[in-house]
């Protein structure tokens, strides 16, 4: 039996060859919705299948979108590499996902394997891009999208959230519950300083309290993302001297560290502890009391990053600001803090 062909489907549909690539790439021009399913109907009519290792060749690129993130044991970015997944699957891509444990190197062994791979663009949640990563990118003329995070003197398009404005919101709202300061539970040594989200959180957090007229001296301890770590953390800083009567953390994995800590020692929250953390992840609603925390729409900032990295008309933009989509936050308020 001979193989069905692309010319097959275009003449059973009544159309070109070209509409046929259209339907099946999803793009780039636009079909009629009648047209489109008189294809769809031949395709399926022939049991036609493309051939994608003959389409990658002659493009030089495949159906794949590469994302880089740094950790996906933390909630965020397991959800916010499957709102990828779901916005690359509405546009006919697949994503490969690579993991770098905060590793610079396994960052770059990922650019060279994506990027060898020939995929359609990259999508990089990356907590610093060193010089021999942007290189990389840089060789290859690869399209990449930053998600997330914007490292200092990177200029790619980015897709963040008003991370600064967001901790502000959290830690005025800690403030007009009546707590004389609230302490700030921030990244560690090695957060970068420009362009890492934690960084924005900790700014946010000195704003708020430079704002009430509060210092925060004293009042700002370093711990890891993770929410064992921030558990260690916890401990020390609720069981010593001077407990603060409030605690914004950076993330919401610290903060349910935070609150773990907090009922081993019998300390009420948020009557003794008000707490409040940044993502919004499921869990945060979970938590006992729940997690007030801030949230921003992680499923239009993946779709938006997937767009720009697919759309080179998108992608073109000329001043730093027109290249930083950058996505409002909210505030999820919950018992943690003392409301409710």
């Amino acid at each position: 039996m001979a193989k069905v062909t692309r010319d097959d489907v275009a003449r059973l549909a009544g159309t070109s060859t070209a509409v046929v690539s259209y339907v099946i790439n999803n793009g780039p021009r636009p079909v009629a919705p009648a047209t489109r399913e008189r294809v769809l109907a031949a395709i399926k009519e022939l049991g036609y299948r493309p051939d994608r290792v003959a389409q990658a060749m002659a493009s030089r690129r495949t159906d794949l979108i590469g994302l880089i993130i740094p950790d996906a044991r933390q909630p965020f970015f397991g959800e916010m590499a499957h709102a990828v997944e779901w916005a690359a699957a509405e546009r006919g891509k697949m994503v490969l996902v690579g993991n770098t444990d905060y590793v610079a190197e396994r960052e770059v062994h990922y650019l060279r394997a994506f990027l060898g791979m020939r995929v359609s663009g990259l999508i990089l949640a990356s907590h610093a891009l060193n010089d021999l990563a942007a290189a990389e990118i840089e060789a290859w003329d690869a399209r990449v999208v930053l998600l997330h995070e914007r490292p200092e003197g990177i200029d790619e398009v980015a897709v963040v959230t008003d991370d600064l404005g967001g901790a502000q919101l959290a830690v005025r709202h800690l403030l007009e519950h009546g707590h004389d300061y609230v302490a700030c539970m921030g990244g560690t040594a090695e957060t970068p300083s420009v362009g890492d989200p934690v960084s924005d959180h900790v700014e946010g957090w000195r704003r708020a309290m430079r704002e009430a007229g509060l210092s925060t001296e004293g009042r700002l301890f370093e711990a890891p993302y993770n929410r064992y770590d921030a558990y260690q953390v916890a401990l020390e800083i609720l069981a010593g001297p001077r407990r603060p009567p409030a605690i914004f953390c950076s993330t919401d994995d610290q903060a349910i560290g935070v609150l773990r800590a907090a009922r081993e020692l019998r300390l009420d929250v948020p009557g003794e502890l008000a707490v409040a953390g940044f993502d919004d992840i499921k869990e945060a609603g979970l938590a006992d009391p729940g997690l007030t925390t801030v949230a921003s729409d992680r499923s239009a900032m993946a779709r938006a990053a997937v767009d720009l990295v697919l759309d080179d008309g998108l992608r073109i933009a000329g001043s730093r600001r027109e290249r930083l989509k950058v996505f409002p936050s909210r505030l999820v308020v919950r018992r943690s803090c003392g409301c409710g």
